[in-house]
C-alpha cells in the first residue's frame, strides 16, 4: 500500500494520497497518534491531509473491515538560513553561491527575488546554487524551500557591471609608475584592474572614478580590464608602454 508523498513539514498540512484495496469508506486515517482530515476516498485510494506531527510515525487507514498495515510517513522539521558565502554579484546572474542553515538536505528550490534557481544539495547544512539574472541592479529576498518548509531572511544584491570611458593619460613608461584616472561607470565595487594581464594599485575615488598605478609593462599598447562585483570591462588596448628615453 503505497503512500506519496512520505514525507511533509511538521507543521502539517501535506496532501497525502495513500493507494491500495479495500479502502472504500475509510473512517479514519491516523498519523501516529493525530487523526488526518480525509479530503477524497475511492476503493483504491484515501486523500488526506496530514496533522502536525515530528520524526517518523505510522500511517494506518481504518475501514469497517479492520486497520490496514502501517506505513511510514516522516516529518522534515522546518529549515533554518543562516549564511551565504557572497552577498551580491552581477546582475547578469550565473555566479556560484553557497548557502548555510539546518534542516537543508530535501531543499528543492532556491528563490532570488521573483526567480527561481535548482539548488544541489551539499550537505543537511549547506547547498550551492547557481543565481539566475536579476532584472537589475538593486537588493532582493532570497529564499529556501524544503519538504519542511520555507525560509527566508537574508538579501542579495544584483549590480551592474562595469564600463570604461576614458583613461587619462593614455600612455607613460614601461617602468611602470604612472597614475592614470579611470572613468566610467558602476565603479564603486572595483575589485582589480590590470594592465596587459598583471594586476595595477588603485583607489576608488567614487562610482565614476578609480585611479590606478600603473605595473611595468612591455612597450606597446595594451587592455585595461577593470573588474567590479558587478563583472568586467575592458579598454581594448587602451594604454599605451612607451619605451624610457637614453642617452
Amino acid at each position: 500500500m503505497p503512500i506519496s508523498p512520505n514525507q511533509g513539514p511538521i507543521s502539517g498540512g501535506t496532501t497525502v494520497t495513500i493507494t491500495g484495496v479495500n479502502l472504500a469508506s475509510a473512517l479514519s486515517v491516523s498519523f501516529g497518534s493525530q487523526f488526518a482530515t480525509i479530503t477524497a476516498n475511492t476503493p483504491t485510494s484515501v486523500t488526506v491531509t496530514s496533522p502536525s506531527g515530528n520524526g517518523a510515525v505510522d500511517v494506518v487507514v481504518k475501514t469497517n473491515g479492520g486497520s490496514s498495515n502501517p506505513l511510514k510517513f516522516y516529518y522534515i522539521p522546518s529549515p533554518s538560513f543562516d549564511s551565504m558565502s557572497i552577498y551580491s554579484g552581477p546582475t547578469a546572474g550565473g555566479n556560484t553561491v553557497n548557502l548555510f542553515g539546518r534542516y537543508l538536505s530535501t531543499a528543492t528550490s532556491v528563490n532570488v527575488g521573483p526567480n527561481t534557481a535548482t539548488p544541489t544539495v551539499i550537505s543537511d547544512n549547506q547547498l550551492s546554487v547557481a543565481i539566475p539574472a536579476g532584472a537589475g541592479a538593486g537588493t532582493v529576498y532570497v529564499s529556501i524551500t524544503t519538504n519542511g518548509g520555507i525560509t527566508s531572511g537574508l538579501n542579495y544584491t544584483y549590480i551592474d557591471a562595469p564600463t570604461i570611458d576614458t583613461l587619462t593619460p593614455t600612455s607613460g613608461s614601461a617602468a611602470g609608475g604612472t597614475s592614470v584616472t579611470i572613468t566610467g561607470t558602476n565603479l564603486s565595487t572595483t575589485t582589480s584592474i590590470t594592465f596587459d594581464g598583471v594586476v595595477a594599485s588603485f583607489g576608488i575615488i567614487s562610482s565614476t572614478t578609480v585611479v590606478a598605478i600603473t605595473p611595468p609593462g612591455t612597450v606597446g599598447a595594451v587592455d585595461v580590464v577593470l573588474t567590479t562585483t558587478g563583472g568586467s570591462a575592458t579598454a581594448a588596448s587602451g594604454y599605451t608602454y612607451t619605451s624610457q628615453p637614453g642617452i
